[in-house]
């Protein structure tokens, strides 16, 4: 039984309906999600997401919806769906219970605890020790992080970056943690599967136009105004350029205010939510990611597979993707200025662009769906071995 709080198209989510499909033509999974109401999903985002539930069914995936698995912090809610889940779990009996991202993280493995269940498996997804909230709630996240992993038999980081930070914080001891990487479509995103041309006039963007695009949630933890800033400083340099963002969240309105109180809206395009990012990201000549901090970043690999140089901040498991000076570079956090610097670096550089932008496809491999299932697959078995013991 896999736990989480929402199924969307943000990229926790994303990994867990990946690894329950994959895992699927083995074992018997079963999904228990809550609602997603809090994801605020158009209608086109919650077809699509429709849609891949409904492929996850067809290959044998039972979902189990929770109406009061949220993901706010809510005494009532929670007590209620910590209930469902130790019904639901007694009356399934799984082998192993995997949940996915804090909140289900701790539900999930008290009902499984409660349950008797043999195997526990948590993946956090990035955690929230830092960035995402005041001192006091981030201290009180690392304490419940701390005291669950008592009940964990492995927890699952996304890179090596991720894994250091949970053995510095002394959440957890290094033989209970495995990296198994968040797996990507990686020929989805492969070069010359679009027609660019079409795509940038449509947008209204000029042929020689260079384009810098960054894909994701528009929330201060993942830094947008930095990026707009460093690009209002290359504009300042009339260079020929413009930015577009791709996503949506909290911080839209005050970026496109921003944007045209700086007198630069006609040069910064807002997309929103997207289900065709594989085709946009042909049009971007670099790749931004500004997070502050960052799990892994799935978006990186498919901008690799795209072939497209990066510059990303510095922060959780990105330098395991992004090598600096190698792929692309790695500038400080909330630091608009080096931000600034290594997009003007690639922006006037179309060969070191390009020799960037080959080696993150060769890099973008090591990051596939079947190598991610292939991995989770090895550690279940491992888990169901030393358990039968």
């Amino acid at each position: 039984m896999h736990i989480i709080t929402r199924l969307d198209m943000g990229g926790s989510a994303q990994n867990t309906l990946l690894s329950c499909s994959g895992l699927a033509e083995k074992y018997s999974i079963i999904l228990a999600h809550g609602l997603s109401l809090e994801s605020g999903m158009t209608a086109t985002e919650r077809h699509a997401l429709d849609s891949q539930v409904e492929a996850a069914r067809q290959k044998g995936v039972k979902l189990l919806p929770i109406p009061d698995l949220v993901r706010r912090i809510d005494p009532f809610s929670d007590l209620r769906a910590l209930v469902t889940l130790l019904k639901h779990i007694r009356y399934e009996r799984p082998a192993l219970v995997h949940t996915h991202s804090s909140k289900a993280g701790i539900l999930g493995r008290l009902a499984a605890k409660l349950a008797g269940v043999p195997l526990i498996v948590h993946t956090p997804h990035g955690h929230v020790f830092y960035g995402h909230f005041g001192l006091l709630a981030s201290k009180i996240f690392l304490l419940m992080e701390k005291i669950f992993d008592v009940i964990t038999d492995r927890t699952i980081a996304l890179t090596e970056g991720e894994r250091k930070d949970y053995l510095n914080l002394a959440v957890s001891k290094a033989h209970k943690i495995d990296i198994i990487h968040s797996g990507i479509d990686i020929g989805r995103f492969a070069p010359g599967q679009t027609d660019s041309a079409a795509l940038q006039k449509q947008l209204g963007i000029g042929p020689h136009t260079l384009v810098v695009g960054t894909v994701g949630w528009l929330l201060p933890i993942k830094g947008p105004m930095h990026l707009l800033h460093a690009m209002i400083a290359l504009w300042q340099k009339e260079i020929d350029s413009v930015l577009i963002y791709v996503g949506k969240g909290e911080l839209e309105d005050k970026l496109k205010a921003e944007a045209v109180s700086r007198g630069v809206s006609d040069r910064v395009i807002f997309l929103g939510w997207r289900n065709d990012v594989n085709a946009i990201m042909q049009l971007f000549d670099i790749f931004v990611l500004p997070s502050l901090n960052e799990g892994m970043g799935r978006v990186l690999v498919e901008a690799m597979a795209a072939g497209k140089p990066v510059v990303a901040s510095n922060v959780g498991g990105v330098p395991d993707l992004v090598k600096h000076e190698y792929n692309g570079f790695l500038a400080r956090p909330a630091d608009a200025q080096d931000l600034s610097h290594y997009i003007e670096k690639l922006l006037k550089n179309d060969q070191l662009r390009f020799r960037m932008g080959q080696r993150g496809q060769v890099l973008a491999r090591d990051y596939s769906i079947e190598k991610m299932i292939i991995k989770l697959d090895q550690l279940y078995f491992s888990l169901f071995q030393d358990n039968l013991l």
